[in-house]
């Protein structure tokens, strides 16, 4: 079958210490009656340099804090502000929820949308994709969209001060980037846009990895110092637009496949890109990645704190790796872009191998 390669990403990514301060210089081209959904603590941190940036200006703005997760009611709300208020910008301000409710308003409404995360904790702000949810916050659906946001703004300052877990689980989640497109790659497996992989696709993916390696420690140091630096920079770019731009057009096997099969537990509480990053280890057993390599990912969670044992994302049970391994390779899943199609009996044994050279490693 003939793939075509494809590449998409948005249309302009902003990054710096105190970036909103120039929100309107950077984004005035997209309209001029802005509609801000913003979590909690989205609000709080970023309002007053983003009226800062409209000092003298004319525009209507409108800040909604939104019900906290992105479910179908809260969407329909936000459409109809969109419709009593004339406007045609809208802009997520905040986490995932917040920020996946903006997506999918500017989609229903045909209008452009600006994301401001203010926190790095996965890639989803450059990415063409948003999770739903009921109003009963059970999952709904996962909506893809034509096209990536308009524009992303990251305030490097705004991100310094934000808990360092975040700062870590976005690094799991990038880390997982480089290997599962490597892996598509491979079998020339679709991307998650359903195209062929580009050779700017994985040369991105693969700059994810190197800038995570070289930079992550000193990154989390300068997070937990509360300052911006070099590294930290370089991280952030790293979790938002490498990793989201890489995944989008890299595609995805068996790190978030075992995330998926994780949740089918129900209550567990490690991130989403802790899990991603134990994922990862779990990939390359299935691959038999060299040594070298392995040891390469190890010493990289080690050095950051990410988990290389099941009992640091909280699975102890045989029963619950029994789980894993069967809802992640239910059909559908990416883990079936592997090379050799992987079954429920061939990752528990990765799972169980993963871990037990986990926690060999730690009683170095």
């Amino acid at each position: 079958m003939l793939r075509l390669r494809m590449m998409r990403a948005p249309q302009k990514y902003v990054q710096g210490k105190d970036s909103l301060l120039h929100f309107h210089e950077e984004m005035k081209d997209l309209g001029n009656r802005w509609l801000f959904i913003c979590s909690h603590s989205g609000y709080q941190a970023c309002h007053d340099k983003i009226e800062k940036s409209f000092q003298g200006k004319a525009d209507y703005r409108q800040y909604e804090i939104f019900g906290g997760v992105s479910s179908v009611g809260e969407i329909e709300r936000m459409k109809k502000l969109v419709t009593e208020n004339d406007i045609n910008v809208v802009v997520g301000v905040g986490g995932g929820s917040a920020i996946d409710t903006a997506k999918a308003t500017a989609y229903y409404t045909k209008l452009p949308v600006v994301i401001v995360p203010t926190v790095v904790a996965t890639d989803a702000p450059c990415t063409g994709l948003s999770v739903i949810y009921n109003d009963d916050k059970t999952f709904n659906s996962y909506l893809f969209y034509p096209k990536n946001p308009e524009a992303v703004i990251v305030d490097s300052e705004i991100i310094a001060h934000a808990p360092v877990s975040f700062l870590v689980a976005g690094m799991g989640d990038a880390l997982g980037t480089y290997f599962e497109a490597r892996a598509c790659d491979r079998t020339d497996a679709p991307s998650l846009e359903n195209g062929g992989i580009t050779r700017s696709a994985m040369a991105l993916c693969r700059l994810c990895y190197d800038t995570l390696r070289e930079y992550g420690k000193a990154a989390k140091t300068a997070c937990e110092l509360q300052v911006v630096t070099p590294a930290l920079e370089a991280v952030i770019e790293a979790n938002v637009y490498l990793s989201g731009v890489g995944a989008d057009n890299g595609g995805l096997a068996v790190a978030h496949s075992f995330y998926n099969g994780l949740t089918a537990l129900g209550g567990h509480s490690a991130p989403h890109g802790n899990c991603v990053a134990f994922g990862t280890l779990v990939q390359l057993v299935l691959e038999r990645a060299s040594k070298e390599e392995f040891r390469q990912v190890q010493d990289f969670c080690l050095e950051v704190g990410l988990p290389v044992t099941l009992a640091e994302i909280g699975i102890s049970e045989e029963e619950q790796i029994r789980v894993i391994a069967e809802k992640a390779c239910a059909d559908g899943e990416s883990i079936h872009n592997m090379v050799a199609d992987v079954t429920p009996d061939q990752l528990y044994a990765a799972i169980k191998a993963a871990d037990a050279l986990g926690r060999e490693r730690k009683a170095e």
